[in-house]
């Protein structure tokens, strides 16, 4: 009998390699694990440049490059000396330790390489500070240590689980799932989501990693045997096309996406739409989707429309500022509240104002400064006697309607400028100029201070620095200069690039204030909003105009404490906000406004008296609003990509050894087309391809019986399938199919079964040649077909069972858990003979001391 069988006419089935065993290319198979291993390198680097904006700037960048392109030239290099898959797998981690352990820990290990205890010390170091980072800050974060760690760790891992499911595994198209778990951090936190640069490359490295698989190893199940095959490219592009049409149009109906222009108009959203001011978005985020959501209506007495602040921060040290509550000064009710300071001004304004929060949501209630009295509200509410923010005890801001009684003092120049008395009665951390501020605030500060002599004159002078034509108020450059956010280093970034938002701005004049003595902190709120046409009718006060604010309204600005007058509002945000008449240079008309036109098409008020047209603050979320800090937005997506890589990981190590198992046994010696693989090895692998399709082999069958109940099971498969059809075998149709099919299956295991034989039971290798083995070719060509055969006639579970928990492998893991319990159980056995031999020795011993 022939031992390699050639393939049927009409049958359409060709010899071909097992997945990861590279077939003949134009390359040759010594190319295919570079190629392979740089195109995975490539697509996760692609993958990581959508990072920028999610870590500040690009100095993270060099650290992830050198741990990829070290992890995948491992992994080549092992492949090229035909190392098993698990093999593969572990020295890809074992180079991933090492580069880690070279760039982050190289003075903690052992020849700058090699970890060690203090290598574990300062690993779990930089762990803590990763989880501060995420947990702490907004993204853009700062690319410290620990988080860069952290991110070429999970990369290097996203290599091995790509090149796992793109080779040993056989799944190239599935290795997207590594690539996508990059993609979804910027997706959910990036304004701009993955941006273009970093989604064509990992695009176009996915794309290699097909072809490569394609053009190498083919795949018998498709028709095109090769990449060269002119129908296949057209089919490729026809696809290609269909899939980028319906990636533009699905992101249009589907909720939790933003529309817009695939892929940056594409930014995943799962929180779905924002009701209030929502901090698990990013500030940016809110800055440049301006979508009018959280609307807020509020009627008062005033001659102005009013600035509603629902919180401050006064705390500037480290990369990221949000409000201290300072839970443990709080006080409950709103009935009465006293700013603990006196104000000395000859005349104050009472101001009686309604607010209605609408679907406004945050735990933060919106009010005037400054309030001395809310009622109306529902549920707990306490105040803070440092700032008179209001926060809900377990309760938020949606659907309040209350009644907020304030008084502001009448301030003029004359009076800021002779409020010269030294600061009394100010908590400490208004007063204190932050740690480690860079050189260009602290220089820019006395440079534009140094012709000033009392507090306003300072504060004014930074006031016109930052609102001079020097500085424009921009959306997009802080993202694209990569500092969008807070902290200190985002404030000296933003001194540099002279461009930036509410936030910049209001962060530069509070952090110059300070360091000219002046108590500052940065109130985040509303802006004065739009007149409805509408009055309210309130008790004692008639009909109020009302007016409406909304996310496009929010706004953050300073307020510097003067002795005697208390906390006093500065607007420099140029064309932005309303500038208070006792703020605004002697060559503006007093109390005018300087916004412009924004960005949005808003119209802003022309005048502080006349709001009829809309101010156009720029949006900003409230920190602390929604549901948890901006910061804590990172956390979930970076703890979701790392489980599912583990789990993948886990799930696909049975079908990873089962993978290696097969290449092995199918390996064939020699050279050349005189490779020839050994027909015992192969003859293990057709018994077990037969155990995890349910064909499990008894011990005391001989070859022959075996192969004759696997024929046998296959023939009555057939039949059955046969008989299930009702169509009578007639040379065409579906019948006729699987019947050629089976019929080539069947003839396959009778040819491995007479080489397995002849090997075993024929003459000796001298004598008869078949004896040397198998050729390559054949064998694998022979257990492709059986291997088509078992899954044609499994079901779906069956299918699934042997790929992914074959019980083949199982079995054997079962055998080794009992041997390695057995082996403990001897042992535990003869150290429990031992130690009773001793102790009967030790006893006796003692008893002939005793009797001597």
């Amino acid at each position: 009998m022939t031992l390699t069988s050639q393939p049927q006419a009409g049958t359409g089935v060709q010899p071909q390699p097992v997945p990861g065993s590279p077939g003949s290319g134009r390359f040759g198979a010594g190319a295919f694990p570079w190629v392979m291993s740089g195109a995975v390198a490539l697509s996760v680097c692609g993958a990581s440049l959508s990072l920028n904006g999610v870590l500040r700037g690009w100095a993270w960048f060099l650290p992830v490059l050198t741990t990829v392109v070290v992890v995948s030239l491992t992994m080549a290099l092992l492949r090229t000396f035909r190392a098993q898959p698990l093999l593969v797998a572990a020295g890809g981690l074992a180079s991933l330790a090492l580069i880690l352990t070279f760039t982050f820990f190289r003075r903690d290990s052992i020849a700058g390489f090699l970890p060690s205890q203090a290598t574990f010390d300062a690993l779990g170091r930089h762990l803590r500070r990763a989880s501060e980072t995420v947990l702490a800050e907004s993204s853009p974060v700062a690319p410290n240590a620990g988080i860069v760690l952290v991110t070429c760790a999970a990369l290097g891992l996203v290599v091995i689980l790509v090149d796992a499911l793109a080779l040993p595994l056989g799944m190239p198209a599935t290795s997207g799932l590594g690539l996508l778990a990059v993609l979804v951090v910027p997706a959910m936190i990036k304004p701009q989501s993955v941006g273009w640069l970093g989604f064509v490359t990992t695009a176009a490295g996915y794309l290699v990693i097909l072809a490569c698989s394609q053009w190498f190893a083919p795949d018998a199940r498709t028709q095109a045997d090769t990449a060269r095959n002119p129908g296949q490219v057209r089919r490729a592009a026809l696809t290609g096309s269909v899939a980028l049409v319906v990636t533009l149009l699905l992101q249009l109906v589907v909720p939790g996406f933003d529309q817009g222009t695939f892929p940056q108009g594409s930014r995943l959203n799962p929180w779905g739409t924002a009701t209030g001011l929502n901090p698990m978005i990013s500030l940016g985020n809110s800055l440049r989707t301006p979508t009018g959501e959280g609307r807020i209506t509020y009627a008062t007495n005033s001659t102005t429309p009013l600035y509603l602040r629902s919180v401050t921060v006064d705390r500037f040290d480290g990369e990221s500022w949000s409000p201290d509550d300072r839970n443990a000064n709080r006080r409950a009710g709103t009935g009465r509240m006293d700013a603990g300071h006196e104000i000395l001004a000859p005349e104050q304004t009472r101001q009686v104002t309604v607010v209605n929060t609408g679907d406004f949501t945050s735990p933060y209630l919106p009010v005037p400064y400054a309030p001395e009295s809310v009622n109306g509200l529902t549920g707990r509410w306490s105040w803070d006697p440092a700032t008179l923010s209001i926060k809900g005890t377990d309760t938020n801001s949606r659907d309040q309607q209350y009644l907020v009684q304030s008084s502001v003092p009448k301030l003029t120049t004359e009076l800021l400028d002779a409020s010269s008395a030294p600061v009394q009665g100010v908590p400490e951390e208004f007063i204190r100029p932050p740690s480690n501020v860079p050189d260009i605030v602290r220089t820019t500060a006395e440079s534009v201070t140094a012709d000033s002599r009392t507090a306003y004159a300072k504060a004014m002078a930074i006031q016109r620095f930052l609102r001079g034509p020097g500085f424009t108020y921009s959306l997009e450059s802080p993202v694209q200069n990569g500092y969008d956010g807070n902290g200190l280093s985002v404030l000296a970034d933003f001194l540099t690039q002279k461009s930036g938002y509410c936030i910049h701005f209001a962060s530069a004049m509070a952090v110059m204030a300070r360091l000219e003595g002046i108590p500052s902190r940065i109130a985040v709120g509303y802006a004065p909003g739009r007149q409805t046409g509408a009055t309210v009718s309130v008790a004692g006060q008639g009909a109020l105009p009302e007016y409406e604010v909304d996310a496009r309204d929010a706004h953050a600005w300073p307020e510097l404490y003067f002795q005697g007058l208390g906390w006093v509002p500065f607007e420099p945000t140029p064309s932005r906000g309303v500038v208070p008449a006792y703020a605004q240079d002697s060559s503006a008309s007093g109390g005018t406004s300087t916004n412009e036109q924004n960005n949005d098409g808003l119209v802003p008020s022309n005048g502080a008296t006349a709001p009829s047209s809309a101010p156009a603050p720029d949006p900003l979320p409230l920190p602390g609003s929604g549901t948890a800090d901006a910061g804590k937005q990172l956390a979930p997506a970076l703890y979701t990509a790392a489980g599912v890589l583990l789990l993948v990981l886990l799930a696909a190590s049975p079908r990873l050894v089962r993978g290696g198992i097969r290449a092995r046994r199918l390996r064939g010696t020699g050279t050349g087309r005189n490779r020839l693989a050994e027909p015992p090895l192969v003859w293990s692998e057709l018994q077990d391809l037969a155990t995890d399709y349910g064909v499990r082999p008894e011990p005391s069958e001989t070859p022959r019986t075996f192969s004759a109940r696997l024929r046998g099971s296959l023939a009555m498969r057939l039949r059955a399938e046969s008989d299930t059809s009702g169509a009578p075998d007639t040379g065409s149709g579906p019948g006729h199919d699987a019947g050629t099919f089976n019929a080539q299956t069947v003839h396959a295991v009778t040819a491995l079964t007479d080489a397995y034989e002849r090997h075993q039971y024929g003459r000796p290798a001298g004598q008869d040649a078949a004896r040397h083995g198998l050729p390559e070719d054949a064998a694998v060509e022979h257990i492709g077909q059986v291997r088509q055969g078992l899954r044609r006639n499994a079901g779906i579970v069956g299918r699934l069972r042997a790929d992914w928990l074959p019980p083949s492998v199982l079995s054997r893991w079962g055998s080794v858990a009992r041997w390695a319990f057995g082996v403990l159980g001897r042992a535990a056995s003869r150290v429990g003979h031992a130690a009773s031999a001793l102790w009967r020795r030790t006893r006796n011993g003692l008893r002939r001391l005793r009797a001597g």
